[in-house]
């Protein structure tokens, strides 16, 4: 018997504790985290100034209403808007609660109620969330999705082009296709949303809650192609694995959403604002980003040496996939029983977030346990 809803295939391990890229379970093996919470928990277990930031920050202020200012959200806003093209920040607590601010706040500018999405994109499993979601998987059993949204093939400009028309408020975006497989926008693509958006006045949206704060060697993901965003979106990584979601947009948005028009009980509290601002001061910092595109460089060199050529490895950053051609169940189930902790991107990718703390030595220990469960089953 249990207590929880079964609405999570979890797997049997219960692990207790964790640092940097290491964590334990409850009968004391030790396990490789190459999920980091699914890229949250960005600084690895426990890191030193996070620890340190919870406990100061827990001897003052925990919780107070958005009734009150917060100089403190003040400051993380500025930080994350800081040489962008943002203007403002809005704070929550996950990132399907960011799209649905970034939903609302497209209709209520615009006046318009369509926006477009693409196949095998994830967006979230709130209904609005869900709706934008490309995936048929997730929306199974809910009965009718909301209307408003259109979903196209992704990275396929002539079908993007024929969505479009006067009803369309603005096209949402992964710039990396995290959960539907670690598929990488085209340049093309990306050029394509970008003229579109200004020659038709649709806003575009960047769903960054997987690929921000780092996880791809920049800031921001669209910071790495030609995408011009009047909104993103934020969650996983920027809390290091305390709950907080965030939504930029542009000063032309400002208006659009007045006192009243949309709220949170929880989000952007002191203590989520101390711990992520902690974060992103570590993380935007010149050096450390250098460090995380030499460790994706590292990553994929040792990968692409170790495997053979069917296995196709994509992505970018510390956000990597490796495509096996197959179903991946049993190798993750493999993985973990020689210490080490992968997660699925669609049926047959194996999917690569390790903290971007991780080392090269982890990185190695990784890629040779992971190279020994791939290996022996081709050999069979």
């Amino acid at each position: 018997m249990t207590f929880l809803f079964k609405n999570y295939s979890r797997r049997p391990i219960h692990l207790v504790s964790g640092k940097g890229t290491i964590v334990q379970d409850d009968k004391g093996k030790q396990y490789l985290d190459f999920i980091s919470g699914i890229a949250v928990v960005s600084l690895g277990h426990a890191h030193p100034a996070i620890v340190e930031t919870i406990k100061n920050q827990s001897e003052k202020l925990w919780h107070v209403s958005n009734l009150f200012e917060s100089p403190e959200q003040e400051k993380l806003a500025e930080t994350l808007t800081k040489n962008t093209r943002f203007a403002h920040a809005f704070f929550c607590n996950s990132g399907a609660e960011a799209n649905e601010a970034a939903i609302k706040l497209a209709r209520k500018h615009t006046g318009k109620h369509v926006i477009i999405t693409f196949e095998q994109s994830f967006h979230g499993r709130t209904f609005g969330a869900m709706a934008a979601t490309g995936q048929e998987k997730i929306k199974q059993g809910f009965g009718p999705m909301l209307e408003s949204f259109r979903t196209v093939p992704f990275n396929d400009p002539a079908a993007l082009e024929a969505a479009i028309d006067d009803d369309v408020a603005a096209i949402m975006l992964e710039v990396i296709q995290g959960e539907g497989g670690v598929h990488e926008v085209t340049a093309e693509f990306t050029d394509a949303i970008a003229g579109i958006c200004k020659s038709k006045g649709i806003l575009c949206i960047v769903d960054e809650v997987q690929t921000g704060i780092g996880r791809t060697g920049t800031r921001y993901a669209y910071e790495q192609t030609s995408l011009v965003p009047d909104i993103m979106t934020l969650a996983k990584g920027l809390g290091g694995g305390f709950p907080i979601g965030a939504m930029l947009g542009t000063a032309e948005l400002f208006d659009a959403f007045t006192p009243g028009s949309h709220g949170t009980t929880f989000g952007g509290n002191p203590l989520a604002i101390s711990v992520a601002q902690t974060v992103v001061d570590y993380i935007f910092d010149g050096s450390f980003l250098k460090e995380v595109q030499h460790k994706s460089d590292y990553l994929i060199g040792k990968l692409e040496s170790a495997l053979p050529k069917q296995f196709d490895v994509r992505g970018k950053g510390l956000l990597l996939g490796i495509d096996c051609k197959e179903d991946v169940t049993s190798f993750i189930s493999k993985a973990e029983v020689v210490g080490l902790l992968v997660v699925q991107a669609g049926p047959t990718v194996i999917r690569l977030l390790p903290p971007l703390t991780v080392t090269e030595e982890e990185i190695d220990q990784a890629v040779d346990l992971l190279s020994s469960v791939l290996l022996i089953p081709s050999l069979n």
